[in-house]
């Protein structure tokens, strides 16, 4: 891979993020298209870095510098390969973010107002082992119209660098510099600095990760961190269903942040539900540990006040009884991450109570954590999901990558026409319908 500066490639990304937003859809699909199939005709290449990669964290494993969590999210098959090239099919088939008219208004006869969606701009990305998550991230940016910076895990660095050339030279027809690779620690810090440049930055990380970058950069940050997510089995619950859901959402894939970590039980159904989840989750190799509540029933670990705020990403998970919905609100409020969060009940004002009291970006009832995912919402895909509240929330497809304009179509308007005790009044009548470049001259 070319070598250059830092401040090269942002300036290059922010000249092609110019220039990609009056791309047309046709042609960024047809790159998205390109990008698809040259994960499919360059298989043996990406996992031949991909297991370089996996060597060196297995070997870091062994030495205890690693979890072996962090070794599954980097692990690349022909399997997740189909599925990186058909998410990126999946975003070529969303309708086009750009160019929406949000809302429309006419201030007066012949002078009307559009808000519209455009890209951010230049997007920066600094992402943890997944070597998926790179072209993840490239194909949602591009389908949006954005320049993106792309920042992974040193872990995954092979891995990277191969998809990142891959999806470089398949996208050559598209602005010069739309994506970047920054690779040193070094460059993180000044990408930081560059708030004059790049629009936005999107962590994935731990918590104290996430807060470094938000400390150290005038950037607007939008964070990316772990998931400390609950089931909840309600006094109301089908027993049967909720063991399948609370197995699922542990065990299906326990290296992601949408998985559970802490499995609330109502006291009025624990004896009667943990034996068989118990037995179950240890017969798939789960960790256990619960409260005095818990452990009276079940033959379980300790569970001590910082394993309700820890994100194990793997086979363990904590377990505490509670008197009623209330107290499992109160205590996923207190330790969850405001990730997602599900009840399991028959009880509707349960689920009612539950779902708009607790402050998460997702919240189910009768269904597993792990459907908190942007390709399963019809996203096509995420960036990320994003536990904070401005401007996007939860998983982070399209959407969350545009911003809007206000374009004004006049016909030779003055203000001064509406200003005075003789003042012409604003009608502000809504309007229905698209913008369209000379839209009030017919052309």
């Amino acid at each position: 891979m070319t070598e250059y500066d830092t401040e090269t490639q942002v300036t290059d990304a922010q000249q092609a993020a110019l220039r990609l937003a009056n791309v047309d859809e046709e042609t960024r699909n047809a790159a998205l298209a390109s990008i698809a199939d040259a994960v499919r005709d360059n298989t043996e290449t990406i996992l031949d870095a991909n297991a370089s990669d996996v060597a060196e964290a297995e070997a870091m494993l062994d030495r205890g510098e690693y979890t072996q969590a962090l070794v599954d999210r980097l692990k690349l098959d022909d399997a997740k390969l189909e599925g990186i090239a058909e998410m990126i099919e999946s975003v070529t088939g969303q309708s086009d973010p750009l160019g929406r008219t949000l809302e429309a208004r006419e201030l007066d006869a012949d002078l009307e107002l559009y808000k519209v969606a455009v890209p951010i701009g230049v997007v920066g990305t600094i992402f943890e082992s997944r070597p998926d998550a790179l072209v993840q991230i490239a194909g949602l940016a591009l389908k949006s119209g954005n320049a993106v910076i792309l920042k992974g895990g040193s872990e995954a660095s092979e891995s990277n660098r191969v998809l990142y050339e891959l999806i470089r030279d398949a996208t050559s027809d598209l602005p010069d510099g739309w994506i970047q690779l920054i690779e040193a620690h070094e460059e993180v810090d000044r990408l930081l600095e560059m708030d004059d440049s790049v629009d936005l930055l999107m962590p994935r990380g731990s918590s104290e990760f996430v807060s470094y970058i938000q400390n150290n950069t005038q950037i607007p940050v939008l964070g990316h961190t772990e998931g400390v997510c609950h089931v909840y089995v309600d006094t109301a619950a089908d027993l049967e269903m909720a063991e399948d859901i609370a197995f699922d959402a542990k065990v299906q894939y326990p290296a992601v942040c949408n998985a559970v970590e802490t499995l609330l039980v109502d006291a009025d159904v624990a004896e009667a539900f943990l034996p068989d989840i118990v037995e179950r989750y240890e017969d798939a190799g789960v960790d256990l540990r619960g409260d005095a509540a818990t452990r009276e029933i079940v033959d379980v670990g300790v569970a001590t006040d910082d394993d309700w705020e820890t994100e194990y990403g793997d086979l363990e998970l904590s377990i505490r009884v509670v008197d009623d919905v209330y107290e499992a609100v109160t205590h996923i409020n207190a330790h969850g991450s405001k990730h997602t969060e599900s009840i399991i009940t028959d009880d509707t004002d349960h689920a009612e109570t539950f779902m708009t009291s607790i402050d998460a970006a997702s919240v189910f009832h009768n269904a597993s954590t792990r459907f908190a995912d942007g390709y399963r919402y019809g996203l096509g895909a995420e960036v990320g999901i994003s536990t904070g509240k401005i401007h996007a929330r939860g998983p982070v497809g399209l959407a969350g990558l545009t911003t809007y304009k206000y374009y004004l179509e006049g016909d030779g308007q003055l203000v001064a026409t509406y200003a005075g005790e003789d003042a012409t009044p604003f009608t502000h009548d809504a309007l229905d319908g698209e913008w369209t470049p000379g839209r009030l001259s017919g052309e």
